[in-house]
């Protein structure tokens, strides 16, 4: 065998290779891939009560609420152990990308610039708005008129903050990072409401006698609903079938609301 037969054999092994390895990246499967590890791992931001926060069950610091049940009813369907990767709510859907997580549970609406760029499950509960205001002010808020000029708080990057910049638009807007720093605000007197999810609100009034909700809300879309997302392609078709199944099972049972009731009677023992 010549050199030249030598080369050529071995370009053609190397482009065999390569074609392979191709084709396994366009084949691969996120849920197989699961299941070989053996774990589900699901980026949420624990400061979202009743849907995910911290707790302290039997004396133990712990991440839960109603997300994180769907979340272990999804790993169960799958027969994997459940691992909960906490981050702060910008990093949520970052983590897709990145491989640090397999699915995102945090209190997700899905909107279409979020379409763009990741594949997401039906919904699993429809978004209800509410504002939060100290319960001294509360009288002074029975119209979204009534917060002209005034400073609004809310999380950033939630479908919370677009609604309060579309429909409160003679108000300030204050985006920050973490709910929990919107209500010590709020509380503080540097802004006048919160607008967030009502479970939430009604958690945080739950723990606190010194807020109320205020007698008028945003008003949501159709649109406006959670669901569970995950790396966008092909590779995770399977695991949004799955994801969609259990989904499924649990709109039939209303046990997703069941969730939201239990998780309410933590919040009282809630951790920042």
């Amino acid at each position: 065998m010549t050199i030249k037969k030598l080369i050529a054999g071995a370009t053609l092994l190397v482009s065999s290779f390569a074609l392979a390895a191709c084709g396994s990246s366009e084949t691969s499967n996120l849920q197989e891939d699961i299941k070989k590890e053996g774990k589900l791992v699901v980026a949420v931001s624990p400061d979202y009560a009743p849907f995910e926060f911290k707790a302290l069950v039997d004396g133990k610091d712990q991440v839960v609420g109603a997300d994180i049940d769907l979340a272990q009813d999804i790993a169960d369907e799958l027969g994997v152990d459940l691992e909960i990767s906490t981050m702060s709510f910008d990093n949520v859907l970052a983590s897709l990308k990145t491989g640090k997580a397999d699915i995102a549970i945090s209190g997700l609406s899905v909107t279409s610039e979020r379409e763009k760029a990741y594949a997401f499950s039906d919904p699993y509960y429809t978004t209800e708005n509410a504002i939060l205001v100290r319960k001294d002010d509360q009288a002074n808020f029975s119209s979204v008129a009534d917060f002209s000029g005034k400073k609004v708080a809310v999380l950033k990057g939630t479908i919370e903050e677009s609604l309060a910049k579309e429909q409160l638009k003679d108000s300030q807007i204050v985006s920050l990072t973490v709910m929990g720093e919107a209500i010590n605000e709020l509380k503080s007197g540097v802004v006048d409401a919160v607008d967030l999810e009502k479970p939430v609100a009604e958690g945080y009034i739950a723990q606190n006698a010194d807020l109320a909700l205020a007698g008028t809300a945003l008003k949501t879309g159709e649109g406006d609903a959670k669901a569970v997302a995950m790396p966008k392609g092909d590779a995770s078709k399977d695991l949004q079938k799955t994801i969609n199944k259990v989904i499924a099972k649990m709109e039939k049972e209303d046990t997703y609301k069941n969730y939201i009731s239990e998780a309410a009677k933590l919040t009282g023992s809630a951790v920042e």
